[in-house]
């Protein structure tokens, strides 16, 4: 397979914003493969990131790597995941000084390349690599902001139409903020890339197309009658 997927602040952050620019390389956002795939520009990364539910947050606790899977929203130039008070992410990122150095990871996969060689084999991708120092969110505003942003991740309006978190379960949730400084993205976007000799085998070649669907929704057994399908549900 030859896929390759690719400073402490404080307050109340900005809203999500189109930032322009980009952001500046470093020996660990130049990838070693495939360069030419790199993007550095902020409009293509924060389209990468606002796009995804899931990131993967990578650590080192007690010696040994860990990476988690964790729901996550961007607010400006920072990124945002959540857990309980007691969570090893959280735990970690408290206790150290200045921060916990992490690695968050988004990877969207938009095709499967089938190449007549099992060499060449491949996937479209949309990635996002961001190496930084995760801080605990001790500001209540910035916490309930970047709640609602996660809300709003998975369903863009939701966060309106909820009832935000009461005291206790604010005191039962930590938030860790990752400012986005050194990143990159990678991208392949393209079809089979087959040796000139290969190209005669009687094997199918091409690209599958992946792209995510929702269904209908499913309202819960306890819903009361006569609540509709909110406008936002209906226009994912």
């Amino acid at each position: 397979m030859t896929a390759t997927p690719a400073t402490e602040t404080s307050g109340t952050p900005s809203p999500r914003d189109a930032s322009t620019g980009s952001y500046e390389p470093t020996d660990r956002t130049v990838p070693s493969r495939s360069r030419e795939r790199a993007r550095y520009d902020r409009e293509t990364v924060h389209s990468i990131l606002d796009q995804a539910y899931i990131c993967h947050l990578g650590f080192v606790r007690d010696g040994a790597p860990v990476v988690l899977p964790t729901l996550f929203a961007r607010v400006g130039e920072s990124l945002y995941m959540h857990g309980s008070t007691g969570s090893r992410p959280l735990l970690a990122a408290r206790r150290t000084d200045p921060g916990l150095p992490v690695c968050v990871t988004v990877t969207h996969v938009d095709g499967l390349v089938l190449a007549r060689s099992a060499f060449h084999h491949s996937l479209n991708y949309r990635s996002v690599v961001v190496h930084g120092t995760a801080h605990q969110v001790t500001d209540e505003a910035e916490c309930r902001t970047a709640l609602d942003a996660m809300v709003d991740a998975v369903a863009p309006g939701r966060s309106a139409d909820t009832r935000p978190a009461n005291a206790r379960e604010l005191a039962a949730t930590a938030v860790i903020r990752v400012d986005l400084a050194e990143v990159s993205a990678k991208i392949r976007n393209g079809p089979v890339n087959d040796d000139a000799e290969d190209l005669g085998l009687p094997h199918w070649a091409g690209v599958v197309p992946v792209a995510p669907a929702y269904g209908t929704p499913v309202p819960a057994a306890d819903l009361t009658p006569g609540i509709a399908v909110p406008d936002y549900l209906s226009a994912l």
